[in-house]
């Protein structure tokens, strides 16, 4: 598997609707005001740039889906998760993935 694939959630298929469903939680990593304009309901707003800050206010034991507009954010934020030893999956743009729950 390739350094792209990797980063942008490519590799094997995981069923989102069940993770949500077994209790993930939705990180959104737009900026607030792209959240504010259209959002996963239930999703958690944590922009990109404040991720890194953030990592002590989530629970390593919950499964974690990220998304964004096109899936470019949500890759580095999964990315950024997985190397602080979080379960993260890239859901991609927010749009679609809410389509897919």
């Amino acid at each position: 598997m390739g350094f792209l694939s990797r980063l942008f959630g490519g590799g094997p298929k995981v069923d989102l609707a069940e993770l949500k469903k077994n209790g993930a939680l939705i990180i959104d990593v737009r900026n607030p005001g792209e959240f504010k304009s259209g959002h996963i309901k239930g999703s958690r707003n944590i922009p990109l740039q404040e991720l890194k800050g953030q990592l002590n206010s989530l629970k390593k034991d919950q499964v974690i889906i990220t998304c964004c507009m096109s899936g470019m954010r949500s890759g580095s934020a999964k990315s950024m998760l997985k190397s602080a030893g979080f379960e993260a999956y890239n859901g991609g743009g927010w749009s679609s993935l809410n389509k897919k729950l």
